[in-house]
């Protein structure tokens, strides 16, 4: 019923008059995730004006458009999303834009070798690449190529700003590297609430498990948590994470299973995992949300 009624609100909007649309110098630019919109105002500078659907605790596998949002999409001169069925729920929303206006599905740039599929269902593409950070400046370049091609006249502006910021990603992963080599091989699993830390895992050599699959969409069931109690168990691993857009609930299951067991675990803190930090902080921005998280890992698994 909502996509029937997002289509609706979709035909209404696009009737409106040029005169009804905000008038800018600059290029209006709506996105999905934060993780998106934050590379937009890195690369498109005082070029570009951004909105971002999705804020903070926002999970985008769940996320439904509202009015607001078709209002925004349909105002917009370039949109950018994941793609990859992150946004799952919106896809036919977004299918319907990217036949009005420029519409990018940045991590479908991507080449295919290089993304992870769901152990369990080898059809579905894991779409959590902004963990990986060589694949994330892979997508990265559509949103500069989206924006050069949205506006010619500023190329070498786009193109200076995308090399800056570029730059900071690939200091950042270093950063990464050498701070996530302090944590013993032995201690190097990773137990979340839901699948979203694969490519991170791969990146770093580190074991990931997650209580839900790749979408928070997915159930769990006691065998799910029996299966990561007995790893905590046998592992001796002694903390877990829970995430900022996911409920406590399903880890505080496994922390009273591994009790029943005699084994204590701790919560070794929130970590980002589809939603970024709030707004005007630094978690509230890509590099600042991936610092927090090594940081948080790699201070309670060494």
């Amino acid at each position: 019923m909502l996509i029937v009624l997002s289509l609706f609100i979709l035909g209404s909007c696009s009737s409106e008059s040029a005169n009804d649309k905000q008038k800018s110098d600059k290029l209006v630019v709506t996105t999905t995730i934060g993780q998106i919109a934050d590379a937009v105002k890195n690369i498109g500078g005082d070029k570009v004006e951004v909105q971002s659907l999705m804020g903070s605790g926002t999970d985008p596998h769940l996320y439904k458009a509202t009015q607001g949002d078709i209002a925004k999409l349909q105002k917009a001169d370039v949109i950018f999303y994941n793609g990859l069925h992150l946004e799952g729920k919106m896809l036919s929303v977004l299918e319907k834009m990217n036949k009005e206006k420029p519409t990018y599905a940045i991590g479908e740039a991507i080449k295919k070798n290089n993304l992870l599929l769901n152990a369990d269902d080898r059809t579905a593409i894991d779409p959590h690449i902004w963990f990986d950070i060589d694949l994330w400046l892979a997508a990265l370049k559509e949103v500069e190529a989206g924006l050069i091609k949205a506006d010619p006249d500023n190329k070498a502006y786009y193109e200076k700003n995308a090399e800056e910021y570029f730059n900071k990603l690939k200091e950042l992963k270093e950063f990464a590297i050498e701070e996530m080599e302090k944590i013993p091989a032995e201690q190097r699993v990773l137990v979340t609430a839901h699948d979203a830390f694969r490519y991170f895992g791969a990146a770093f050599n580190m074991e990931v498990e997650g209580l839900q699959g790749l979408s928070t969409d997915s159930e769990y069931g006691l065998g799910d948590v029996q299966k990561i109690v007995d790893l905590l168990v046998t592992r001796n691993i002694k903390a877990v994470f829970i995430e900022s857009s996911i409920s406590e609930r399903s880890i505080n299951a496994v922390i009273e299973g591994a009790k029943k067991k005699g084994h204590e675990v701790k919560i070794g803190g929130e970590l980002f995992s589809d939603a970024m930090g709030e707004e005007k902080t630094e978690e509230g921005t890509y590099i600042g949300m991936y610092k927090h998280n090594v940081e948080i890992i790699v201070n309670s698994l060494k």
